[in-house]
């Protein structure tokens, strides 16, 4: 009966589109909360340590829990993993919720909770990537994961500004309850499709084993192919750079704009709408056809139209244009990168694998989050302000004051992000990887030959 249940609901893509727009509607309510957090946060600390803070304690559990969490994706029911990862973000959401209309919110509550979904998130991300690669042909990865980035970034085209509008309206306690009504539509979603489970690969049966021997599969397969370990220290390197910038983007824009929420609200919507176009560019074309560019020549240019223009500029037009531009080359970057992976690791792995990857590629970000925060408020605002140390040599070029020290900031990350992406060309088992590692199934192929 449950099979049979089971082939009737949909799958291929018409199952990934429904997946699609449920992570869409959820992703919408998140990013709503996620903004009126950040408004609470700052009007009470008026520090960039303490949205470092929040941030680090959210992406942290993600990134340290990927082995172990990628393990149990290949041994567990990919869409129950799902569907418990969308259900903890609900949980925690609830908590603060309570706590916030109790009037007993503080500023560690969100440590904590970010902790709590992090951990969760940790299962979200190998669980969907492997999903996808059951659901769809590779000849679709790409395109799926332009959707994917789409869905991310339309929700945060107008969750900003209206969560800044509606706060004046319901507070924080209305866009939190907004946000606990839309985590029904990722999971209702989830419900309707039939996700298929793979089927066991040689890849598959070796890395079987205890937990602890499973978790690291993932680091032996990829450390065994040095073209993938090569595209994910290049991640490695440039998530620092990215996270070392963007860690500072909030506090930068409502110093030098003093508390402005529809400021800040218009720069991230103005994100997200570079997001949305980037991609729907990927999903319609699909990428180019060497996926390495799209990988590198995206991070080079990300770094150049994005992280520059968003430390020089002082108002809010070059702000959004920075933002937009910077975003729209994400989906690009990172669904050229998933449809590598995809292609090139078998399905039955891909939950430990991709969690291992995810690990080298994310770990130093945590870093650049924790390093961030207190850099800026006890290094580079007081260097950039009237009178500091910086302040006569830079001050012509980013100005002094409140803001100005978080825009040199910027402008580092970006030199470094550009360089990562120009810099990995010159490495040949980078720049060659879609050739020297096989694909898996044409590897399979080979073997049964």
């Amino acid at each position: 009966m449950e099979d049979h249940l089971s082939n009737r609901r949909p799958t291929g893509m018409r199952g990934f589109t429904i997946v699609w727009l449920g992570q869409l509607v959820s992703l919408f309510g998140t990013s709503m909360t996620q903004f009126a957090l950040t408004i609470w946060a700052w009007q009470i600390t008026g520090q960039a340590t303490a949205l470092a803070l929040v941030a680090f304690f959210s992406f942290g559990p993600t990134v340290v829990l990927s082995p172990v969490a990628g393990a149990l994706v290949d041994r567990w029911n990919r869409k129950l993993v799902m569907m418990l990862s969308d259900l903890a973000a609900g949980l925690s959401t609830t908590a603060i919720l309570l706590l916030y209309a109790t009037d007993r919110l503080q500023i560690w509550h969100l440590y904590v909770a970010g902790a709590f979904t992090g951990a969760f998130q940790a299962f979200q991300f190998p669980a969907y990537s492997a999903a996808i690669s059951m659901m769809l042909p590779k000849e679709h990865f790409t395109r799926a994961s332009g959707m994917l980035s789409l869905a991310e970034s339309a929700s945060g085209i107008f969750a900003p500004v209206l969560a800044a509008a509606l706060l004046g309206l319901i507070g924080i306690t209305g866009v939190m309850t907004i946000d606990l009504l839309t985590f029904l539509a990722a999971i209702g979603g989830l419900l309707l499709v039939h996700i298929p489970q793979p089927e066991l690969t040689e890849a598959g049966k070796e890395g079987r084993g205890s937990l602890l021997k499973e978790s690291f599969y993932g680091f032996r397969y990829i450390f065994a192919r040095p073209s993938l370990l090569g595209l994910q220290l290049v991640f490695f390197a440039i998530n620092f750079t990215a996270s070392f910038g963007y860690t500072v983007l909030a506090p930068m824009v409502l110093a030098r704009t003093g508390n402005d929420e529809l400021a800040l609200g218009s720069v991230q919507s103005a994100g997200a709408v570079g997001g949305v176009a980037g991609g729907l560019l990927l999903s319609v074309w699909g990428g180019p056809k060497r996926r390495v560019h799209g990988v590198l020549a995206g991070m080079a240019l990300a770094a150049i139209l994005g992280e520059l223009p968003m430390g020089f500029g002082r108002a809010l037009p070059v702000w959004a244009t920075a933002s937009f531009f910077g975003a729209f080359m994400i989906p690009i970057i990172n669904g050229s990168n998933q449809a590598i992976w995809q292609a090139k690791v078998a399905p039955d792995v891909q939950g430990r694998v991709f969690a291992t990857r995810r690990l080298i590629a994310q770990i130093t970000a945590p870093a650049a989050i924790i390093l961030a925060g207190p850099l800026a408020d006890r290094v580079f605002e007081p260097a950039m302000a009237p009178g500091g140390s910086l302040a006569g040599i830079l001050g012509d070029v980013f100005g002094t004051g409140p803001g100005a020290g978080m825009a040199v900031m910027f402008v580092l990350a970006g030199i470094l992000g550009a360089m990562v992406g120009l810099v990995a060309y010159s490495v040949r088992v980078i720049r060659d990887a879609e050739g020297i590692v096989p694909d898996h199934d044409s590897a399979a192929v080979a073997a049964a030959v």
